[in-house]
């Protein structure tokens, strides 16, 4: 596989997420907090440690009834304080026969009473280490077609569980596009400080770096796309500003996206 080529260069910044029950409003709020953010990549600053499980012997029925009542579409499986598989809404949806069965009230309620976890799970299903990266995270759930990782220590215990949407907060957190402000994207020439000559007319003009993520993916050999976030820019220094990047710089686009500062 080619290698990553993606940087995260500055002030990104990551928090510990680990109760799903926030409001929007505040788990927006706390994606925002510089100062209490802590700056970890790492997915055990991410998982999900409190995770709902079940035991091979639960009936579909109850399986079903969990991910509804709990909002939640996958649920490790264990035998004896061990994973031993996974089940999501897809596996349940599978095995719960569809409305033009021809099975009897009797016969139905017999097939998803006898069913259990045991039947339906991925068995050995793929997991992660608390001290791996979130980018190991959401390469393995990109290359494997998943939507979750189990996340296991070193003697097989469950700790928590990691999901696609933990990488959407990741990337939230490390733009830090709830401190509003404005995104610039350059195509620079890869070489050292071209970032930092970019970064300093920035703040020449009064604006306050956010974030900075710079790819050689897509970008022609020997340059770099890079995107830079900043805030606190006066409204009056920004045509100046503007004029002052064009002149010196391959301006890609300039940004200012609808969210609500925090």
């Amino acid at each position: 596989m080619r290698a990553n080529k993606n940087a995260l260069i500055e002030e990104g910044q990551c928090i510990n997420i680990k109760e799903r029950q926030e409001s929007p409003r505040a788990e927006r709020a706390s994606l925002g907090r510089g100062k209490e953010a802590k700056a970890a990549m790492q997915v055990k600053n991410w998982m999900t440690s409190d995770v709902i499980t079940v035991d091979e012997d639960t009936s579909v029925v109850r399986i079903s009834n969990i991910l509804k009542e709990k909002d939640i579409s996958h649920l490790p499986v264990m035998r004896v304080g061990r994973l031993v598989g996974i089940i999501t809404d897809h596996e349940v949806q599978e095995a719960i026969p569809s409305k033009s069965t021809t099975l009897t009230a009797h016969e139905l309620h017999h097939l998803l009473a006898e069913t259990r976890a045991r039947d339906i799970m991925k068995r050995d299903p793929i997991t992660i280490s608390p001290d791996e990266t979130m980018e190991m995270a959401a390469v393995k759930m990109l290359e494997h077609k998943i939507g979750s990782l189990p996340v296991v220590g070193e003697r097989g215990e469950l700790l928590g569980i990691i999901s696609k949407m933990d990488v959407f907060r990741v990337l939230i957190s490390i733009t830090g596009i709830y401190q509003g402000g404005v995104q610039f994207a350059f195509k620079l020439e890869d070489k050292p400080g071209s970032i930092k000559e970019v970064a300093d007319v920035i703040r020449k003009w009064g604006g306050r770096v956010i974030s900075i993520l710079s790819t050689g993916d897509k970008a022609e050999e020997g340059y770099r796309h890079t995107f830079i976030r900043t805030k606190g820019i006066p409204e009056e220094n920004l045509s100046p500003l503007l004029k002052d990047l064009e002149k010196g710089f391959k301006l890609l686009y300039m940004k200012r996206d609808p969210v609500r500062e925090t």
